[in-house]
């Protein structure tokens, strides 16, 4: 069994939105081995690295972290291999996949193939989400720190988020091939929060 974390490590120097310095985190030990343990304190912004967006990020009535279904963070996945994609991803790059009422689907595009942060990533257009919508999918994810790009209206986060489907940022899938995998989705269940670092998993179908 192959399992592949595509998470992105987290720390100081780590990749933020936009190479915000306000966003990078912060970790300072306050306790050493010699003092009887390593402990840290870390300033975490919740949408660092590989991250959920509860959906109560972008909706004022929106659901929160604690209360995301556990059947959105453990299910069947299709990552689709988007890397010849320039700019967005189109509903008509999607047509040529199946897709199924329930599925995970996270795209691998040229994200994956850079560490820093690039003001022009590929993202998901608002008609493509809305044909995964239609199609049923649970959760979306995209190796990118935001699924969107230069859209003051967060209009693909509205499609996704007003149907239900939840959203994964920040993946790193280089060295995923594309094909069929069962996602493990762990974010942490923050009281009334918005957003989550989490370790994402995926571990390869044997159907």
């Amino acid at each position: 069994m192959t399992v592949y974390d595509v998470t992105m490590p987290i720390h100081a120097g780590m990749a933020v939105y936009k190479n915000k310095e306000e966003l990078k985190p912060k970790i300072e030990m306050v306790r050493t081995i010699d003092q009887g343990s390593n402990e840290s304190r870390i300033i975490l912004y919740s949408h660092s690295g590989t991250h959920v967006d509860a959906p109560y990020h972008m909706l004022k009535d929106g659901y929160k972290l604690e209360d995301i279904p556990v059947k959105k963070l453990y299910g069947k996945c299709r990552v689709l291999d988007m890397t010849y994609v320039e700019d967005c991803i189109k509903e008509e790059d999607l047509r040529k996949f199946v897709v199924e009422r329930g599925d995970f689907v996270f795209f691998k595009t040229k994200n994956s193939l850079e560490d820093g942060f690039n003001f022009e990533f590929v993202y998901l257009s608002a008609e493509a989400a809305q044909y995964l919508v239609d199609k049923g999918v649970e959760v979306v994810g995209l190796d990118a720190l935001s699924i969107e790009r230069n859209s003051p209206e967060h209009l693909t986060h509205q499609v996704l988020m007003n149907h239900d489907v939840l959203i994964v940022e920040g993946l790193r899938l280089k060295e995923v091939p594309e094909g069929k995998y069962m996602a493990v989705i762990a974010p942490l269940p923050i009281v009334g929060g918005d957003g989550s670092p989490a370790r994402v998993l995926l571990i390869e179908n044997e159907e």
